[in-house]
């Protein structure tokens, strides 16, 4: 039987820039409940952001490199990514703190979107700066020790949990392929199999995963975020100003209120006059929870 794909007035709201960052390549975003805070990434720009819900309070510090997702840990820190492994960022001082090493021996190398499971388990991709070769890695990092998972991506993207904890989804971007793994309780990895592949323009690039167990994959060059079911199919979408949407995080006290990052990597001069909010920060409505942020599961 045909399933309805329903209108982005019936999922959410319309976006609406929050924060006219201008960033080069946002990504990264996470909801920090405690503090009420957002955080995200420009990665290209070398920039690490935060506000308050409501766009206020707004905060921005230098990266020494290429920062590409942060998330909040057990003891209440934040660790980041840069080209070469994990970092503790000190809010207080602005330093970049190393913390882990990862692929510091690929230098074409740099990491990409990162997530933490109701384990506490961070799961983060590398890939080739050039976009060209496939030495991407999927990793999964357990507060002590760097496992690698999966391998021979160009650009990996987006890893998201499902919210019975079984299933990982995991993006290979230029072949417009949106992964599904079964995920154990000991975080290992198997069954991969393809959930969904992006056929109406655009490339995937980050996810969250709603209450219901809906995925909303941001479309780089798609102007959109797509809402899929549990079976992979498409069955709403969000619309924006701007054609390059590269992450989600859903917020708030209900959880239903949704950040997203955008990028103007890759637009021409004439696209960027006709895209004025490329690069902002987005926030909308959303008609369905979704899932709370976990923090990093530190370990001695």
């Amino acid at each position: 039987m045909a399933h309805k794909m329903e209108t982005s007035s019936a999922i959410a709201t319309a976006p609406t820039p929050l924060w006219e960052v201008g960033a080069t390549l946002g990504e990264g975003v996470l909801w920090d409940a405690p503090n009420g805070q957002v955080w995200f990434v420009d990665i290209k720009g070398r920039r690490l952001h935060r506000c308050a819900a409501d766009g206020s309070n707004r905060q921005s510090w230098d990266a020494p490199g290429q920062v590409s997702f942060v998330v909040r840990a057990t003891d209440g820190g934040l660790v980041v990514s840069l080209e070469d492994g994990l970092y503790r960022f000190v809010e207080s001082t602005g330093e970049f703190v190393p913390f882990v090493k990862v692929e510091a021996d690929v230098p074409g190398n740099r990491f990409n979107d990162g997530h933490v499971d109701a384990q506490g388990l961070l799961w983060f991709g590398s890939m080739d700066d050039a976009e060209e070769a496939p030495s991407g890695v999927l990793y999964r990092f357990d507060g002590k020790d760097v496992v690698r998972m999966d391998d021979g991506y160009i650009i990996t993207n987006g890893p998201a949990v499902s919210p019975d904890g079984c299933t990982l989804y995991h993006t290979d971007t230029l072949d417009k392929r949106v992964y599904a793994f079964d995920l154990a309780e000991d975080g290992s990895l198997s069954n991969k199999r393809l959930f969904a592949e992006i056929t109406d323009g655009g490339w995937p690039d980050g996810m969250a995963v709603d209450a219901d167990g809906h995925v909303w994959i941001a479309v780089f060059r798609g102007w959109r975020i797509e809402r899929r079911n549990p079976q992979g199919e498409k069955v709403g979408e969000v619309r924006f100003p701007c054609s390059n949407i590269t992450k989600l995080a859903f917020a708030g006290d209900d959880l239903r209120t949704v950040y997203a990052t955008s990028a103007r990597k890759g637009l021409t001069a004439e696209e960027l006059a006709q895209q004025p909010l490329a690069g902002a920060l987005f926030t909308f409505r959303a008609a369905t929870a979704g899932l709370p942020h976990h923090v990093l599961r530190l370990q001695e």
